[in-house]
């Protein structure tokens, strides 16, 4: 497991995207409103990917871990008392489900079968969805 994002809820997304590139080094990847959602990639130099999303709750942070095998990881992850909280649900990527362990602590898990399809999305200029 590779962790590939952090999923970080917003009230404000241009706000708070402002403030993450303010970090020395860190430059905006892409960023997109669809579906009701604004979502903004910070690429802070090394992974993973800081996403800025208005449709989660402000103040949360969802990890999110790249796996080869998603029914595999779940299947192992359940096995150790994690409980599927949604999912399996597709994402521009692949296919991911977001767990949370005894405790409550959310994680995702995520099988990259289209790796680049945001920075693929973001760099067609014809893309009616992208923010620049």
């Amino acid at each position: 497991m590779e962790l590939r994002f952090l999923y970080v809820g917003s009230d404000d997304t241009s706000a708070d995207l402002a403030a993450w590139l303010r970090i020395p080094g860190a430059t905006m990847r892409w960023r997109f409103h669809a579906f009701s959602a604004d979502v903004a990639a910070v690429d802070l130099g090394s992974p993973p990917l800081v996403l800025i999303a208005d449709h989660r709750p402000a103040g949360s942070v969802l990890p999110i871990y790249a796996v080869d095998d998603l029914a595999a990881a779940t299947a192992d992850l359940v096995g150790g008392g994690w409980t599927v909280e949604l999912g399996p649900m597709g994402t521009p990527e692949g296919d991911a489900t977001a767990l949370v362990d005894p405790s409550g602590t959310a994680i995702a898990v995520l099988q990259v079968d289209r790796p680049g399809a945001m920075d693929a999305a973001f760099a067609d200029e014809a893309n009616t969805h992208a923010i620049r």
